[in-house]
């Protein structure tokens, strides 16, 4: 009102009054320009993280196909877990599972209904498999080609894995209500003694000379089932050689367990631990477990009542513990120890620093998969067909077939990365090798970078460019559905993902 009178005077006697009321709006203008940002910050600042938990049950029914035979036992049970994390922008999920894996239009519906339950999309959702070769193989993409020739079933129990799902989705939602402050995020990290161990062992030529698995001891029929495979690919692959698999080095692995945790000042929430291993002792029978690392995982919890732990996988495909497993109930036992141990220090070495909304980023970066020159979409279609065919064949048909298609039809993996401060953890997809991991943390050795892999699993596994001309079976046709053109594509969309 004062403003509009003395903007209108008269007579040279209210010029000063009139200089006054421009240097006072000026005065206005300036204060806004400068509190307004200040405003910006604060209520950043004050914006509320919170994290929710939440954890449903995965275990399959008795008689249900998991990974190598039909449900015969629940030898312990099995879990989704994980956060939602809120606050900075639409939430963010990320899910654990205790299954072997999660491809193709399995991994879509999984982050889809989790998104719908926690109120964000798909792209602010990370599931991953912890691998546990008992457990549960979830692919509606290859179940719905199988279901045409009349396969439906036999390797998919869908009504089992859509209820799960559902499950899950509603444990997200209520979970929700539940969600609690977060203030400060807490970094601790450990050796893990004697577990992993690589599986290809180079000869003299530079190729794999010993192929070593989740143990020295392989099972007859497991050894038999991969040396057919191995053949048939155009592979000569002799008996396991146990005093050399035994006497040759860990090679190259990533021997520390990573945890970060959230607090409620000092009160912990909940934590998520990340390591890279195949996590199997023995395995193959339908004995159902969620293995040396969901037993590790629950011997924590059992020590620090009410506190929950999520652990996720990292980049394993190419380590296991065969040279430190004999294959024995009795080692399972070892290894979980040595895991529980490992958690534990990791635990009580761990350091808190405040966590604020700013200090949150999400990213993701689409990427293109190059799929494998071996993969024929005809050769597939007229094996899954041919009903004289081994159903095995028929099925693993089907299923380079399913990742084949959705390649072809411009389907992107999306690569995605969680930042809590000075942490990073990365999202990858399938049986990545570990090299991709420790190239991770060489693009950022001033920070903590944490890599959970066995997204989508319909790759099969991710071998590097030059694992590709080794050798061994992991790079194998039988094996793998990408080409070895795709270590760059990975590399790159990491640096994407690490980039300031």
């Amino acid at each position: 009102m004062m403003t509009t009178v003395m903007t209108q005077p008269s007579g040279p006697n209210l010029r000063p009054a009139v200089a006054v009321v421009r240097s006072v709006c000026c005065l206005a203008v300036l204060l806004a320009l400068l509190i307004a940002p200040a405003r910006s910050v604060m209520a950043a600042e004050a914006s509320p993280l919170r994290v929710a938990v939440f954890r449903a049950d995965a275990t399959p029914p008795l008689g249900s196909p998991v990974a190598y035979a039909d449900a015969r036992k629940i030898e312990d049970p099995l879990t989704a877990r994980g956060i939602v994390l809120l606050g900075a922008g639409d939430p963010i999920v990320l899910c654990a599972v205790d299954w072997i894996g999660i491809a193709n239009g399995g991994h879509d519906i999984w982050r889809a209904r989790l998104a719908a339950a926690a109120g964000t999309t798909a792209e602010r959702v990370a599931v991953h498999a912890l691998h546990q070769h008992d457990g549960v193989r979830c692919d509606f993409s290859t179940e719905e080609l199988l279901a045409a020739h009349g396969l439906g079933g036999r390797r998919y129990d869908l009504p089992f894995q859509r209820q799960t799902i559902a499950n899950v989705a509603t444990a997200v939602s209520e979970s929700l209500a539940d969600a609690r402050p977060v203030t400060h995020l807490g970094v601790g990290q450990a050796k893990v003694e004697k577990v992993a161990s690589n599986r290809r062992i180079l000869g003299p030529d530079g190729k794999v000379a010993i192929a070593r698995s989740s143990s020295y001891r392989i099972p007859e029929p497991i050894l038999s089932r991969l040396v057919r495979e191995a053949r048939s690919n155009g592979y000569e692959v002799s008996a396991t050689r146990v005093e050399e698999a035994l006497a040759a080095p860990e090679g190259v692995i990533d021997p520390w367990l990573r945890m970060v945790t959230f607090y409620d000042d000092e009160q912990p929430i909940v934590s998520l631990s990340y390591y890279a291993t195949h996590p199997q002792s023995y395995f193959g029978k339908g004995d159902v477990t969620s293995e040396f690392v969901g037993l590790a995982r629950a011997e924590r919890e059992r020590a620090q009542d009410g506190w929950t732990l999520v652990h996720f996988n990292g980049a394993g495909g190419n380590v296991a513990a065969g040279k430190y497993n004999d294959g024995s109930p009795e080692m399972r036992v070892v290894l979980t120890d040595r895991m529980s141990d490992a958690m534990r220090r990791a635990w009580e070495a761990t350091e808190k620093r405040p966590l604020a909304a700013p200090d949150v980023d999400w990213r993701v970066v689409p990427v293109s998969l190059p799929p494998a020159a071996h993969l024929d979409a005809d050769r597939f279609r007229e094996t899954l067909a041919d009903d004289e065919a081994a159903e095995g064949e028929r099925v693993k048909a089907a299923s380079k077939l399913a990742f084949l298609l959705r390649m072809q039809q411009g389907h992107q993996i999306e690569l995605s990365a969680l930042r809590l401060g000075d942490v990073h953890i990365l999202h990858m997809p399938g049986e990545l090798f570990v090299e991709y991991q420790l190239a991770a943390q060489a693009m950022k050795p001033e920070a903590t970078v944490c890599m959970a892999a066995y997204g989508d699993y319909g790759t099969g596994y991710i071998g590097t460019e030059i694992a590709y001309w080794q050798g061994g079976y992991e790079t194998q046709p039988g094996a793998t559905n990408v080409a070895p053109e795709v270590e760059k594509v990975l590399l790159d969309g990491i640096r994407k993902l690490l980039s300031p």
